[in-house]
C-alpha cells in the first residue's frame, strides 16, 4: 500500500466538515480515526474560578464562546481573534463513539496544547501534559459512557521568560523579533480505535552502507497479557513504488523489539533509491500484529534511506559533499498564527522555497506540524529541526525544556527530511553562556543528550555563536556589504574570529576544530510590498535595488572556499517583520525565477 496519508476523511460520513481534515499522524497511519476539530464550548478563565468550581463536570462553568479547534483564541481563524492576556482558558465538547469501535481501546490525542493541558472525559481525569509543542495520549476507553462529554483545561504563562516558547511575545502587542502568542489547542485533536494489544511507536533508521533498515516496535505492556494467551506475530512488508521488496515476521513476547532488514533490491549502488531533495524516494512499510493468523493491528508508514555525516570536515548527504541552501522559515501564519490554515498551505510554502532555488528549510523557534515534515519527506525539502527555546535561564526552565526536547526527537525521529538538530539558538535560554559555568554545562547537557537519543544527525550547540561542542558551526552575520562578506569568509581563521553581532563564536574554553562551517542567518533585507509596516536588517527602495542587495549578500556564500552551505533569512515576512522574500500572504517580492538564479548562483536572465 502507498501510505499517502493525503486523504481528508475523517472515516466517518456522518460528521460535518471540520477544520484541518487530513490525517494528523502520517508516520503511524490507522484506517480508523475520528477527527475532533470544528467547534467546541470555550470559556476564559480570568478569574480562575473553574478548578474552584470544577468545571470539568457536566453542566458547570458558563462557556459563553465558541471556538474552532484547533486554531488558539488568538487567530482569526478561531472565531475569537483576541489577542489580550488570558492565560486559563477551558475548552467542552460533546462526543458519541461509533458502534464498530465496541469491544476496543480508545485512544484520545492531542497534537500540540500551549502550555499545560488537562483533560477530563465525563467529569473524570484522562490526561496531563506539559510542554506546548508536543503531542500527547490518553486512553479513555474505561471513562467512557453512552453519551461522553470532554472538557480541556489549558494553561499558558505568557510573561514567564524562562517558559519554552519560541517567537511567542511576553507583552501583548508584536514587537522586534517576536510574535502574537498562542495558548492551548493549536494541532489536531483525534480519536482512533486499538485492540489491547497495538503498535505504539515504531522507529526506522536506515544504513545505506550496509542497505538496511534498523527496526525498533514499541507495544504496550498489554502485549505480554495477549501474548500469555495466544501467540503474537508482528509482520512487516516492504514495498517500493508499489512492488513488495521484502517481508519479515516474528514472535512478538515483549514491549520492544528490533529488527534489522536488509533491502536487496539495488542495482545501481542505490542512487536510484536513496532520498535526496533531488530524489525523495520513500520506501512504504505495512506494520500488522497477528495473533493466531488474525489481524490485531495494522498500520501503515515509510521511510528514506539516506545518511547524513561529517567526513574530513565535509558535510555529506549520502557520503558525498552537499552544499545546504536553507531559508529561515518562521511557520506563521496571518490568520492562523503558529497553525496552518490548511494542508495545502503547508504544500504552498514547501513549493515556493523550493521554486526559488532553495534546497531546505531551517524551521525557527518551532517544533513543526508533523503534516509539514510529512511533505518535507515527500517533495525533496532538508528540514533543520529546531527547538523553541525560552528566553532566559532558570532551573525550572531547564526541567521544561529538556522534557519537551526529548518529546520532539522521539516524535520527529522517523523524518528523512530532518538532517539536523537545533536545540539552542542565539544563547536563547543560556545569554550568560559566555561566563557562566551552568549555562555552558546545559548547552553541553543539550548537545550529549541530543546525540545520545539520535547518533545519526549532526547537532549544533547554540546556533549563531557563542558555542561549545558542536558538530557544525553554524554562524549567523547580518553584514550588508558585499565586500565584507567577502573578505570575511575568505578563510577559517577571519570567519571564526569575526565576531559578528559583537558575540563569540566560541566560549567557554572550546575553539574550531575543524567542523563544517555555515552562515545560518543572513540578509534580512526590508522590503514593503504589502500593506504590512515593519523593518529588516536593511533596506531596498526598488526591485532592482532588492534583487542587487539579495545577491550582495548570498553571491559570497557561494564564492567562499570554506562556507559549505546558509541560510538565508527569511521565506516570508511576519507581522511587523518585512524581511521575507515572500510578503506574509505568500505572494513573491520579485520575480520567483530572479530569486531562484542569485539563491543558485547562476546568471540571471534580464
Amino acid at each position: 500500500m502507498n501510505v499517502s496519508a493525503e486523504q481528508s476523511t475523517t472515516h466517518h460520513n456522518e460528521l460535518p466538515i471540520v477544520p484541518r481534515p487530513e490525517y494528523p499522524r502520517p508516520q503511524l497511519v490507522r484506517e480508523q480515526w475520528m477527527n475532533l476539530n470544528g467547534s467546541w464550548a470555550f470559556a476564559f478563565d480570568d478569574e480562575r474560578r473553574g478548578d474552584r468550581e470544577r468545571w470539568y463536570m457536566s453542566g458547570q462553568g458558563t462557556f459563553d464562546r465558541q471556538i474552532q479547534v484547533p486554531f488558539t483564541f488568538q487567530s482569526e481563524l478561531s472565531e475569537i481573534g483576541d489577542t489580550g492576556f488570558h492565560d486559563l482558558v477551558w475548552y467542552r465538547r460533546q462526543l458519541d463513539i461509533s458502534a464498530d469501535w465496541n469491544g476496543k481501546r480508545v485512544l484520545l490525542h492531542f497534537g500540540a496544547v500551549d502550555y499545560k493541558a488537562t483533560v477530563w472525559v465525563n467529569g473524570k481525569w484522562a490526561a496531563s501534559h506539559e510542554g506546548g509543542h508536543t503531542p500527547f495520549t490518553a486512553d479513555i476507553t474505561d471513562l467512557l459512557e453512552e453519551h461522553n462529554e470532554v472538557v480541556v483545561r489549558a494553561e499558558d504563562y505568557s510573561q514567564d521568560v524562562t517558559l519554552p516558547r519560541g517567537k511567542q511575545y511576553w507583552k501583548e502587542d508584536s514587537a522586534s523579533i517576536f510574535y502574537t502568542r498562542t495558548t492551548g489547542i493549536w494541532q489536531t485533536v483525534w480519536l482512533e480505535p486499538v485492540e489491547a494489544a497495538y503498535l505504539q511507536q515504531v522507529k526506522f533508521t536506515p544504513d545505506i552502507d550496509t542497505n538496511e533498515v534498523r527496526i525498533r516496535l514499541f507495544y504496550p505492556e498489554t502485549v505480554l497479557q495477549q501474548s500469555a494467551v495466544s501467540a503474537l506475530t508482528a509482520r512487516l512488508t516492504i514495498s517500493f513504488a508499489g512492488e513488495q521488496v521484502t517481508q519479515d515476521e516474528f514472535l512478538v513476547s515483549h514491549p520492544e523489539h528490533f529488527r534489522s532488514i536488509g533491502l536487496h533490491d539495488f542495482n545501481d549502488h542505490g542512487l536510484g533509491r536513496w532520498w535526496t531533495p533531488e530524489s525523495p524516494n520513500l520506501y512504504d512499510i505495512r506494520l500488522e500484529l497477528l495473533q493466531d493468523g488474525a489481524i490485531l493491528d495494522r498500520v501503515d508508514s515509510y521511510f528514506g534511506m539516506r545518511k547524513v555525516s561529517i567526513e574530513n570536515g565535509k558535510l555529506n548527504l549520502n557520503n558525498r559533499p552537499y552544499f545546504l541552501r536553507l531559508v529561515l522559515d518562521q511557520g506563521y501564519f496571518p490568520d492562523g498564527i503558529l497553525t496552518a490554515p490548511t494542508d495545502e498551505a503547508l504544500v504552498r510554502d514547501i513549493e515556493l522555497t523550493q521554486a526559488m532555488g532553495f534546497n531546505g528549510v531551517r524551521k525557527h523557534q518551532k517544533m513543526e506540524d508533523p503534516r509539514f515534515l510529512y511533505w518535507c519527506d515527500r517533495k525533496g525539502l532538508l528540514v533543520w529541526g529546531e527547538a523553541a527555546n525560552a528566553y532566559s535561564y532558570s532551573e525550572q526552565y531547564v526541567r521544561r525544556f529538556l522534557n519537551e526536547w526529548q518529546e520532539v526527537i522521539e516524535r520527529d525521529y522517523n523524518h528523512p527530511s530532518i538532517i539536523v538538530w537545533v536545540p539552542m539558538n542565539e544563547s536563547w535560554g543560556i545569554p550568560n553562556v559566555q561566563v557562566d559555568p551552568r549555562q555552558q554545562q546545559h548547552g553541553l547537557t543539550l548537545y550529549h543528550l541530543t546525540r545520545s537519543l539520535d547518533p545519526t544527525r549532526p547537532v549544533i550547540y547554540n546556533d549563531g555563536w557563542e558555542m561549545m561542542d558542536t558538530d557544525l558551526v553554524a554562524i549567523h552575520d547580518y553584514e550588508w556589504r558585499e565586500e565584507v562578506l567577502t573578505e570575511r569568509y575568505a578563510d577559517v581563521d577571519t570567519a571564526v574570529n569575526a565576531m559578528p553581532g559583537s558575540r563569540r563564536i566560541f566560549v567557554g574554553g572550546a575553539s574550531y576544530q575543524g567542523q563544517p562551517i555555515l552562515v545560518t542567518e543572513f540578509g534580512g533585507i526590508a522590503y514593503k510590498k504589502s500593506d504590512w509596516e515593519g523593518w529588516g536588517y536593511s533596506g531596498a527602495d526598488n526591485d532592482e535595488d532588492y534583487l542587487d542587495r539579495l545577491q550582495a549578500v548570498i553571491r559570497p556564500m557561494h564564492l567562499s572556499p570554506i562556507v559549505q552551505g546558509f541560510c538565508y533569512t527569511q521565506l516570508t515576512d511576519v507581522e511587523q517583520e518585512i524581511n521575507g522574500l515572500l510578503t506574509y500572504d505568500r505572494e513573491p517580492k520579485v520575480p520567483v525565477e530572479q530569486i531562484r538564479a542569485i539563491v543558485m548562483n547562476q546568471p540571471m536572465e534580464s
